[in-house]
């Protein structure tokens, strides 16, 4: 299976970033916190595709915070379009998408490009795939619920996401510790009902 159209694909967070420099990555799609500098990581990287997203890691809006937009989630899909119309200009390719910690936009992002190039996949399969690739995925609500609706979901993305919050909360008892400090109480208490 190649999805998003390209070989290798990797999600991890800004201090993993010099980990992947010697690893051949031709893509990459960054989620950073607007006030946050570009991570100084890339200048070893070989030449690359980058793309730059900006908005805060939260799932309501909250004052002095930029929160996830139906646009950030569009631009998203938009990169996942060039990957697919580029596909025949490569041989393969190495996608990498990181944000600050690798748990949250990120695995986001990475799932919603999985669904685009996916259309017919099953959404548990697809975030079975997402826990493969990084375990302690607990992708952005706000961010999944827009990437339902833009890609004609019908809700079942969502619903696939709560089956994921419930099947790490019960993996790893530090998610709801994690998340409820954060202010993410409300996708625990959507895992707990899923």
């Amino acid at each position: 299976m190649k999805p998003v159209s390209i070989s290798l694909l990797t999600i991890c967070g800004i201090d993993e970033l010099p980990t992947h420099q010697t690893r051949s990555v031709s893509h990459v799609l960054s989620v950073l916190d607007p006030e946050r500098p570009d991570p100084d990581a890339f200048a070893a990287y070989a030449p690359h595709e980058r793309t730059i997203l900006r908005f805060h890691d939260i799932i309501d809006e909250l004052p002095g915070q930029m929160a996830p937009m139906v646009a950030h989630v569009e631009e998203v899909l938009a990169f996942g379009e060039g990957l697919k119309n580029t596909v025949d200009a490569r041989k393969d390719g190495h996608l990498l998408v990181h944000c600050h910690m690798g748990v949250s936009r990120s695995t986001a992002a990475m799932l919603t490009l999985m669904a685009q190039t996916q259309p017919d996949a099953n959404e548990d399969e697809l975030f079975a795939t997402l826990r493969a690739m990084r375990p302690i995925a607990w992708p952005n609500s706000r961010m999944i619920a827009f990437a339902d609706n833009l890609l004609g979901r019908d809700g079942k993305l969502t619903a696939a996401l709560n089956r994921h919050y419930r099947y790490q909360l019960e993996h790893d008892d530090h998610f709801e510790e994690w998340m409820t400090s954060l202010g993410r109480a409300r996708e625990v208490a959507f895992g707990r009902a899923a």
